[in-house]
């Protein structure tokens, strides 16, 4: 296999699948060693690819400059305009207002056919019951979560009892009538799920957890669904 071919399959698999992916993975899927895998990521960067990560923790291709404007089934338009107006209901401020403008960006950039299906969708969401709004900057948190920088709060759980935590914020789940962050709290050294509407006076405190949030993710997510059964 030449190596224009070979880094051809490694950006399709990059892109399919859940990310990251490691080099291991990559390497069994394309046949080749994972130092030839790790070569061709830096050549496929070098071209212009934007692809997060690194040997021990996996790739997750962000941008590939070589890409054309994607195209949308009439079905899978219908799935993003849900989405967007999901998003427009449960996100908080600053979510539900870029929700609305990707909205109004997705429509001016389609076709003439599909932006009138856009303007006219089928499908549609509504809550009659929306979380409660939250008291603290949720994109303040959420860029923390992407930096992966600790942030510390005050919180007052169901009880009424208060206490300062300090957590590395790991994902913000938007449920029917709360919205959480699901973190790893440092206070109890184990996963916490947080309301949003119970904290009060975010701080990002500078401290980092690079790069660590996507593993602690997923085993808090693991330990989430051990709890439940």
């Amino acid at each position: 296999m030449s190596k224009t071919a070979r880094l051809f399959q490694l950006m399709q698999a990059l892109r399919s699948g859940p990310a990251p992916h490691t080099s291991t993975a990559l390497a069994q899927d394309l046949g080749v060693s994972p130092r030839t895998i790790h070569r061709d990521i830096d050549a496929l960067r070098g071209l212009g690819a934007v692809i997060d990560g690194e040997a021990g923790f996996g790739f997750t291709l962000i941008e590939d400059a070589t890409l054309p404007p994607l195209g949308f089934t009439d079905d899978e338009l219908e799935a993003l305009v849900l989405g967007l107006r999901e998003a427009e209901l449960i996100g908080d401020p600053a979510l539900s207002q870029a929700a609305s403008a990707a909205l109004r960006k997705l429509q001016g950039r389609l076709p003439p056919r599909q932006s009138h299906r856009l303007s006219h969708a089928v499908l549609t969401a509504t809550r009659f019951d929306r979380p409660q709004p939250p008291t603290i900057p949720v994109a303040q948190l959420r860029a923390a979560a992407w930096d992966e920088m600790a942030v510390s709060f005050d919180y007052t759980d169901m009880h009424g009892a208060a206490t300062s935590r300090t957590v590395y914020p790991l994902s913000i789940v938007y449920m029917d009538r709360s919205s959480v962050l699901i973190a790893w709290c440092l206070l109890r050294m184990d996963v916490r799920v947080f309301r949003l509407d119970r904290m009060r006076d975010l701080v990002v405190t500078g401290q980092s957890f690079r790069p660590r949030r996507v593993p602690m993710l997923r085993d808090a997510l693991a330990q989430i669904r051990a709890q439940q059964v």
